[in-house]
């Protein structure tokens, strides 16, 4: 284990350039290859939001489908393992799974994902999915109030456009009538998750029964994961961050929480953000807003029978 060097002496990063230091020693450049290379087979499910965009809700639903509600896991992403990051873990990607289909965790964008299986995304506001990544990270990637809101969304989210939020929304938006992709919203699924869970069932050819649809949705309800939430706390990537990144123990990891991500943003880096949905979304595809994109995935789910 390599020591944090920062400017408390907390033993946690407490600048954006002390932690894109602990994440370059504790992601290995093998590791990220060795998933780009992943031949999937043409049943295999890939989840592919882009972070805190629903990617952990949607591995408990597809593995809730798939066996029955299994719960006897410590990880979610030890039995639906993360492609970028399995290797780095110890997972086999290529290694028999508890049930079928075989399922894959992913942040990749449609330009670097794996090519041949199916794939299910969910969209979410730009502006809270920001908000909830700032809150995942501190206290565990970085010293709890030692960056601001503010510095992160410029310098971590809004800069890094090429590989960020926008041009992953834009790669899959286009994909959107591939017959192997599913995209769903984050506020839709919240809205009506039964639905949600027939619509994924019906994509990976899940038979489904009320008995199976009210496990699943039980299971998949924030009150049953807030229960559960260790099995939802990113054990094997804390082990990494603390094994080979130097990070100390005992950070907050969890991935689902009780909070309200509608907290307002500093009304400049708002102003920021629309400016930049103007010109990589709206620009490309007459999409004024994330409102706008989530009525018209929604019409055109409605469109094709999906109530």
């Amino acid at each position: 284990m390599t020591d944090i060097t920062n400017s408390n002496g907390s033993g946690r990063p407490t600048s954006l350039e002390e932690m894109s230091a602990v994440m370059s020693r504790t992601f290995s450049e093998e590791g990220w290859k060795h998933g780009l290379s992943f031949q999937p087979q043409s049943t295999d499910v890939i989840l592919s939001p882009y972070s805190k965009c629903g990617t952990t809700w949607l591995q408990q639903i597809v593995h809730g489908l798939r066996t029955g509600g299994d719960m006897e896991f410590d990880d979610i992403s030890r039995v639906v393992p993360w492609l970028e990051r399995a290797h780095d873990q110890g997972l086999d990607l290529q290694a028999s799974q508890r049930a079928w289909p075989r399922a894959y965790k992913s942040h990749l964008s449609w330009h670097d994902i794996p090519k041949g299986g199916r794939y299910i995304v969910s969209l979410r506001d730009p502006k809270d999915a920001l908000v909830s990544r700032f809150r995942f990270l501190e206290g565990w990637w970085f010293e709890a109030g030692s960056i601001s809101v503010s510095t992160f969304a410029r310098e971590h989210c809004m800069a890094n456009r090429d590989s960020g939020y926008w041009n992953h929304l834009a790669s899959w938006w286009e994909q959107r009538h591939n017959e192997n992709v599913l995209l769903l919203v984050f506020e839709n699924m919240k809205q009506d998750l039964p639905q949600t869970v027939r619509r994924i069932a019906q994509f990976i050819g899940c038979a489904l029964d009320e008995d199976l649809l009210e496990i699943v949705v039980r299971q998949a309800s924030l009150e049953f994961m807030l229960a559960h939430k260790n099995k939802f706390d990113d054990l094997l990537m804390r082990e990494q961050g603390e094994k080979i990144g130097g990070l100390p123990a005992g950070g907050d990891s969890a991935k689902v929480k009780d909070v309200r991500v509608e907290d307002k943003l500093p009304e400049e880096i708002l102003a920021e953000m629309d400016a930049i949905w103007r010109e990589e979304i709206d620009a490309k595809f007459g999409l004024a807003s994330y409102q706008a994109l989530r009525e018209a995935l929604t019409l055109e789910a409605n469109g094709a029978g999906a109530p």
